[in-house]
């Protein structure tokens, strides 16, 4: 199910009109004017929940996600993946004094036991831009422990509630071993209070500052959005920051780069200012070294890096990167404590933001990181100044083996004045119901026409596997008419055509809300069929409100009633209005419907078709050919039918 974005600026271009039917609140979106809306739904729920938390005295308990009476569902889902925590317990329980944020967001985060330094990696990112962090974590009463974010999925903007559980990996006093009390004198407040306190036991990830709170309910409040904890393993960093801010990534291979030092100065330079950048390699073949895990000085492959800063200092270009595990950093050229920093250099610290210490934060000479890193990606940060158009589409492809061409599905816009663009072409976000997606995976790109033309302006690259969107960037479109069409490729690598082997042995409650994530995901689409979907689709507590279902079953057969009148009235209308029309092609037709029979007596048949009677003229002559008689007759064509089939 492909999306088709597009944004431009605001000030160039009036709201889009598209030549496809889009739905209104899709088109011409000031990028800030729907996150707007979702921060003021966000803060509103949260204090009507605080609200009523205090008049009944009770902390808030998140049924939707419930760590602790729900916890196979809020871990594994529908996933293979198993985590083994020992414990939930509140915020308030796992810090002496906890604090949301320490002097603003820090990008010093330790990843957890989830495999999900993408996303770690993503808010370490985001972090080092000032306030950027703050925009998401929206709305919070730490004392209910009730918590808000939004995050940005299929092109709108999602609201998320959290309770302030979280998993811990230190167990209960009194399900330690005999040894284990013992290392304790016996003492389980002792216990509690040095094992169990200061968010020493997260389980998942966490804050390097000391009593800070925000890093594991983000990741809470993104698990619940993903359906659970396992679904956040393994990922993109670039598609986490998309999630987060509501920006466009592209993945540029560095061997692609064709002049590094524009790269330098038109990307690095304006990194965390309107773009954020994540790097990584693909992980080497450890053949012939026998080695377990190979690494390039000290990096991992396959493992997602932030870029946190570049610097140009006494003629020389740094990249500040950090690693997501809060360890294990460069080891070349300026990593620290390297001979590169002579007293001199030493003085530039300050400058790249940089301290020595084993806290996964290290600083790479510009040659280095574009040698070592194969992926870098960049991700654009959207102000007020753009406006956003989108339109999804279920799309039906033809089956395998069919060419690999274009010609499924395009789609066209319309730009009043001149505006750069940045087009996305994505499908759903399908982390919640991965295991029920299907068979294959797909992968595609598109090419950009102005209306009428034969030559293209751009193309963009194909889509990785796996991944979720491909972009192009567009300098400037000048005003006009425009054509994207699609081009898609798939790779059927499962067996199973929806469910797979692992989704099948789930319960049926986990699954069924697997189901119904995929629906709602699906009801998107503008060709959307809600038939296909009726069981799996919750009905909104809005309909319900206030009336009992006897009430809203006697409105729906009314509502059936009155359509059904509508369509017989329009239906009559258009009979009415087609009419004249009728009759009035049937006589401009009548010469073309006239026949005439010669007997051998002399005498002639006539016979005119019209659209609602058939006209019989008979004329008899004499044998010189005087006419003696003339008789006509006009039959209702109905009864005409009948005589023809008759022999009268």
């Amino acid at each position: 199910m492909p999306l088709f974005n597009l944004f431009k600026h605001s000030d160039t271009a009036a709201p889009d009109q598209t030549s496809y039917e889009q739905r209104a609140d899709k088109a011409g979106l000031l990028v800030t004017n729907e996150f707007e809306k979702a921060l003021e739904e966000c803060k509103k729920t949260v204090d009507r929940i605080a609200k009523e938390c205090r008049a009944k005295n009770r902390r808030f308990r998140d049924h939707e996600f419930d760590l602790q009476n729900d916890r196979h569902r809020c871990l594994h889902g529908l996933s293979a993946i198993r985590y083994e925590p020992s414990d939930v317990r509140r915020v308030t329980q796992i810090f002496n004094n906890p604090e949301f944020f320490v002097d603003g967001a820090d990008s010093n985060i330790v990843q957890g036991a989830i495999e999900n330094a993408w996303f770690v990696s993503a808010l370490a990112t985001m972090s080092t831009s000032k306030g950027l962090v703050e925009r998401f974590c929206v709305a919070r009463d730490e004392q209910i422990g009730v918590y808000g974010f939004t995050f940005f999925r299929d092109a709108s903007w999602v609201t998320i509630i959290i309770d302030d559980f979280l998993y811990t990996n230190i167990p209960k006093f009194e399900e330690l071993s005999y040894a284990e009390k013992q290392l304790y004198h016996h003492d389980k407040e002792r216990y509690n209070e040095s094992a169990r306190k200061n968010g020493k036991g997260l389980y998942f990830a966490k804050s390097g500052t000391q009593g800070e709170t925000w890093v594991p309910l983000i990741e809470k409040a993104y698990a619940k959005l993903h359906g659970c904890y396992a679904a956040l393993s393994g990922g993109e960093e670039c598609e986490a920051i998309e999630d987060l801010t509501g920006g466009v990534s592209t993945f540029i291979p560095t061997n692609d780069i064709f002049d590094t030092d524009r790269f330098w100065t038109e990307e690095l330079l304006k990194a965390n200012v309107d773009r954020l950048f994540g790097c990584a390699y693909q992980a080497l073949d450890r053949t012939r070294s026998g080695d377990y895990n190979p690494q390039i000085s000290g990096l991992i492959g396959n493992h997602s890096y932030s870029v946190l800063k570049a610097v140009e200092h006494n003629g020389k270009r740094f990249v500040i990167v950090r690693n997501p595990w809060g360890a294990s950093e460069w080891t070349g050229r300026w990593s620290d404590g390297s001979k590169e920093w002579t007293k001199e250099w030493l003085d530039a610290l300050p400058e790249l933001g940089h301290v020595f210490g084993d806290d996964g934060q290290f600083v790479m000479e510009y040659k280095d990181f574009i040698e070592c890193w194969d992926q870098i990606d960049r991700t654009i940060l959207f102000d007020s100044s753009w406006v956003m158009s989108s339109q999804w589409l279920h799309v039906i492809v033809r089956p395998l083996p069919c060419a690999w061409t274009y010609g499924d599905v395009s789609f066209t816009f319309k730009i009043p004045e001149a505006s750069p663009a940045v087009i996305v072409l994505s499908q759903l976000d399908k982390r919640f119901f991965n295991e029920i997606s299907g068979r294959c995976h797909w992968t595609f790109d598109f090419i950009l026409y102005k209306k009428g033309e034969k030559d293209y302006i751009a193309q963009s690259s194909t889509s990785r596997l796996y991944k979720r969107s491909v972009s192009l960037e567009v300098a400037s479109l000048v005003a006009g008419d425009y054509v994207v069409h699609v081009r898609l490729d798939r790779h059927v690598e499962r067996e199973w055509d929806c469910y797979s082997p692992v989704a099948q042995n789930r319960d049926q409650r986990t699954l069924s809300r697997g189901l119904t994530e995929r629906a709602k995901s699906r009801t998107i689409a503008s060709n959307f069929h809600a038939e296909a979907e009726a069981s799996n689709l919750p009905i909104p507590i809005d309909i319900l409100a206030g009336q009992d279902l006897s009430e809203l079953e006697k409105k729906a057969l009314e509502i059936a009633k009155g359509k059904q009148v509508e369509r017989e009235a329009e239906a009559r209308s258009k009979e009415a209005e087609e009419e004249p029309r009728r009759y009035k092609d049937a006589e401009r037709k009548e010469e073309e419907t006239t026949t005439t029979v010669y007997h051998e007596d002399g005498s002639t048949t006539t016979t005119t078709t019209l659209t609602e009677k058939v006209i019989v003229t008979i004329t008899k002559r004499s044998a010189d050919g005087k006419i003696i008689e003339t008789k006509e007759e006009t039959i209702l064509l109905g009864l005409w039918m009948q005589k023809r089939r008759k022999g009268v």
